[in-house]
């Protein structure tokens, strides 16, 4: 977790943020879900950037209306919807269960080498749909990043004007990063964790990164002579995303005892929450209610000064 210099957890109020972003983000990590400055978010982007594919292990979730009941009963600190869905399907519990409105997005058709998501709704929107954040998807190390951060740059600036909290998906992507490691190696996502704070994400999301089965070879100096710990590694990302908050994703499904395990690992590194889709509605009603329970007491553990 961000410390000063005197070891102490920053506090929210101890940051550069506006009236509208200290008010949204309080919410947030203070009044939904587990509460006590952690976040726990349930995201639905998957429709758009995987197709219907994801909904066939439990048809029920094909409705999105399920995810939203799910992130109502179950506590979460948000949701996180496109504009379509977050249009259709929230006015039910509105003011129950916060948005996060993710911003752009792309589908998986072509494949991502030259990985680029265009806007597809605006943080005016995300005022009028009463969202508390809005996402945005940076791929680092793509060849059309130059495009990508002239983007992110006017999504900054419009939300800074409204008062917007702003959370980055910071994926490494493209033939340069599989040429040194892969997206998954403590260098790129320590690199595309750093590049997302020096844009300006008030919170980034980040994937798990791997300590094991990376070619050393082909990292670049120093993280081809640096062995890190699962642990290790989680704490060094969180470093490099210096003031930003930084939460971590649970990625495809795993069985719950390795859910539990990452929450463990990130949390107890400085994480300041989770975000579980797949690894949430993929799993039956009950079990996904018993998950969301234990990641619940979990993150209540950590608990922050406002």
């Amino acid at each position: 977790m961000m410390e000063d210099n005197a070891g102490h957890p920053v506090t929210l109020r101890e940051l550069e943020l506006s009236l509208g972003k200290l008010t949204r983000l309080h919410r947030l990590l203070y009044t939904h879900g587990p509460g006590g400055g952690t976040l726990l978010l349930l995201p639905l982007d998957q429709g758009l950037e995987h197709g219907p594919r994801d909904f066939f292990v439990n048809p029920q979730s094909a409705d999105p209306a399920y995810q939203v009941r799910l992130a109502l009963v179950g506590g979460f600190s948000g949701i996180v919807l496109h504009y379509g869905l977050a249009h259709k399907y929230l006015r039910d519990v509105a003011g129950k269960v916060p948005l996060v409105l993710k911003l752009n997005g792309k589908t998986e058709i072509p494949p991502d080498q030259a990985a680029f998501s265009p806007l597809i709704s605006t943080v005016s929107d995300a005022v009028r749909l009463g969202a508390d954040a809005v996402g945005y998807t940076l791929y680092v190390g793509s060849p059309a990043q130059d495009r990508d951060i002239d983007q992110f740059r006017q999504v900054r600036d419009e939300a800074e004007f409204y008062g917007m909290p702003v959370i980055v998906w910071a994926y490494p992507r493209g033939a340069a990063i599989d040429a040194h490691g892969g997206r998954d190696s403590v260098y790129a996502i320590d690199y595309a964790a750093r590049v997302a704070s020096e844009l300006g994400a008030d919170i980034i999301k980040l994937s798990f990164p791997k300590t094991s089965g990376i070619d050393l070879d082909k990292l670049p100096a120093p993280y081809n002579d640096m062995e890190f710990t699962p642990a290790g590694a989680i704490r060094q990302i969180i470093q490099s995303a210096g003031r930003s908050f930084v939460i971590l994703s649970g990625g495809s499904r795993a069985d719950d005892e390795d859910v539990m395990e990452k929450a463990r690992l990130a949390m107890a590194a400085g994480a300041r929450g989770m975000i579980f889709g797949r690894n949430m509605w993929q799993r039956t009603w009950e079990n996904s209610l018993n998950l969301s329970a234990r990641l619940h007491e979990l993150l209540r553990g950590y608990l922050l000064p406002e």
